[in-house]
């Protein structure tokens, strides 16, 4: 009984996510993402091919050996469960993971430029340095998962990277927490095109992260 509230919460968080993801207009044309969430060390849960409209009904329970155990997905989406396990393997502390197709952010995925750390939402969410590349391969490919997981182990500390030549990859502690820094990074690469026309962004100064974690600190405390 345990195991099903717990999954359906996490269905139902992930939910939320997708809708908080169209709500802040972060999402491209096609609305195309996916979504997951930790059920375990084995398992996880799993968006369908489309989350526009979700219900928590739809979502599939895989494991990380690519089995199906619960629900359906189409295989389009089943292309993309080596993506999000190699993430929840790598990182233990991650719960949830999210990919988008956010069109400012794949700008900088298209010309295989990182996304540098210069908004504040940034440094709050969970991003405090630059947004790395992830060279190309085709989408849930050995060359893919594994660029993936090289980039996590030489940026150890980085909560999100770009897929050259296809879009962002996120993941947090939770499913609301990754769709907060979504939409931060989706911002940021917007300010960040932006700005060219005024000359260009400029970083922060030394010691922008620890003010603000001071600056939240004194709120919480």
């Amino acid at each position: 009984m345990t195991d099903r509230v717990e999954t359906n919460e996490r269905a139902q968080q992930l939910v939320q996510a997708a809708e908080q993801l169209f709500t802040a207009g972060v999402m491209s044309h096609s609305g195309h993402a996916n979504l997951s969430a930790r059920l375990d060390d084995e398992r996880f849960l799993l968006t369908p091919g489309f989350v526009r409209g979700l219900l928590p009904e739809q979502l599939a329970t895989v494991g990380h050996d690519g089995r199906v155990l619960a629900g359906e997905l189409r295989s389009v989406s089943a292309e993309i469960i080596a993506m999000h396990s190699v993430v929840f393997r790598a990182r233990p502390q991650v719960g949830a993971i999210i990919h988008t197709h956010s069109p400012a952010a794949t700008a900088f995925a298209l010309a295989h430029r990182p996304l540098p750390c210069r908004t504040e939402p940034m440094l709050r969410f969970g991003q405090p340095e630059e947004v790395p590349v992830v060279p190309w391969g085709p989408r849930g490919s050995d060359v893919s998962v594994r660029g993936i997981a090289e980039v996590l182990e030489r940026r150890p500390t980085t909560s999100a990277v770009l897929l050259a030549n296809h879009g962002l990859l996120v993941f947090g502690p939770d499913a609301a927490a990754t769709a907060h820094l979504v939409v931060a990074i989706e911002e940021s690469a917007e300010a960040e095109i932006a700005a060219t026309a005024l000359g260009g962004a400029v970083d922060f100064p030394d010691g922008a992260l620890a003010a603000v974690r001071a600056a939240i600190a004194r709120v919480a405390s």
